[in-house]
């Protein structure tokens, strides 16, 4: 058997090379980069894609080098709470009822460990993807370096520039936001300072919104910076205390270990499957960071291509049944990750008097209800697309 060929070894690569080994498939993971990636970017897994990782053996270790969030709030510039929801309210659906906070590398390096020398799996670094072809029953991959590797399918999961996805011209259709996120990291204690902060917290503030996220040893603040501003102003000192001096009045000084400012895209690839060249993860879909749904959704396509490459590889399921992969993934994501971030971000930025007020009273009505704060949380938690996909045929 023809190993499936991976390009990518993030978090959604390597999830989709563990749940595929889970099978007993063989797959080879390559990876442009000389070692595993360690990249700050996504920090939020909800309770769901734990599960997932569960399945898979890595929940624990996630958890045992994270943060457990069991709460999240909604807040006002002047601290004043909106609405906080408590995530053991959806404990009757999940093994997991929080988030856990830990930087994405983390579960590279915890897939990795776990697949490492085991047979039929190999993870090939400096192994850029230059070109591929779909040969009908067979893939070939040209690598930069002029070698190349034969497998039974391909799944580009090298981000959001994906060669793979290049490869086999496919549109990334979507737009991009005028503003960056800035994410600046302090071992500032922000939970000493501001009584009863959650550590996943998102402030709604018409002149500048901001989030606070704790991760082990870090609080991680973004910010939204104004396409006007330039990149040499947002690399200051300067700028990135005026960010943080507004946080608390009259606090100032924090020390900043991390800075890094990003552009903020919504776009879906405009399928997720050609021939036998797949797509998850940000080589699929990406959307803003509000509600860490972006990696979440990666982990998720991830899994789902995995028991269906099974099942085609396996069990003598027809091919047809990876357009239904394409048809579920890439229909959740549409409906539910790219609206819900969209939203998220007009919630918190609203201008409007009216759309401000409509916003706090529906938080709150949501968390002073049971019923409705369950359904708020089966939504956010991504649940409920889950469940969506499932209805896809």
């Amino acid at each position: 058997m023809r190993p499936v060929l991976i390009a990518g070894a993030g978090p959604v690569g390597l999830v989709a090379a563990a749940a595929l080994h889970r099978h007993g498939i063989p797959v080879t993971v390559l990876e442009a980069e000389p070692a595993l990636p360690l990249e700050l970017r996504a920090s939020t897994f909800h309770a769901p894609t734990l599960d997932m990782l569960d399945d898979l053996g890595a929940a624990r270790a996630m958890i045992a080098e994270g943060l457990v969030a069991p709460k999240l709030q909604y807040r006002n510039r002047d601290h004043s709470l909106i609405a906080e929801f408590d995530f053991g309210t959806i404990a009757d659906l999940t093994r997991h009822p929080f988030r856990v906070q830990v930087e994405q590398f983390k579960l590279t390096r915890i897939l990795a460990g776990l697949l490492s020398g085991r047979p039929g799996f190999a993870l090939r670094f400096n192994a850029r993807l230059d070109t591929a072809e779909d040969r009908g029953d067979h893939v070939r991959v040209t690598l930069a370096d002029g070698s190349s590797v034969e497998g039974s399918w391909l799944i580009g999961a090298d981000g959001a520039r994906s060669a793979v996805r290049r490869a086999a011209g496919i549109e990334f259709e979507g737009f991009t936001w005028p503003e960056r996120f800035l994410v600046l990291s302090t071992p500032f204690e922000f939970a000493e300072a501001i009584p009863g902060l959650a550590d996943v917290s998102y402030y709604a503030d018409p002149e500048e919104w901001f989030f606070l996220l704790r991760v082990p040893g870090l609080w991680r603040a973004m910010f939204p910076v104004k396409p006007e501003v330039s990149e040499e102003e947002v690399a200051s000192d300067e700028f990135a205390a005026a960010r943080m001096g507004r946080i608390i009045a009259g606090r100032g000084g924090y020390e900043i270990r991390h800075r890094t400012l990003y552009r903020v895209h919504q776009r879906v690839a405009e399928t997720f499957r050609r021939g036998r060249i797949l797509l998850a993860g940000d080589a699929a879909h990406i959307n803003n960071p509000l509600g860490g749904m972006g990696l979440n959704g990666g982990v998720h396509d991830a899994v789902n291509l995995g028991a269906k490459l099974a099942a085609v590889m396996l069990e003598g399921a027809e091919e047809a049944l990876l357009d239904r992969y394409d048809r579920q993934r890439r229909g959740v994501t549409v409906e539910h990750v790219q609206r819900q971030t969209i939203a998220n971000k007009q919630n918190l930025e609203a201008v409007e008097p009216e759309a401000q007020a409509a916003f706090r009273a529906r938080m709150a009505e949501a968390a002073a209800d049971p019923a409705k704060a369950h359904a708020y949380l089966t939504q956010i938690s991504m649940i409920g697309s889950l469940r969506r996909a499932e209805e896809i045929a």
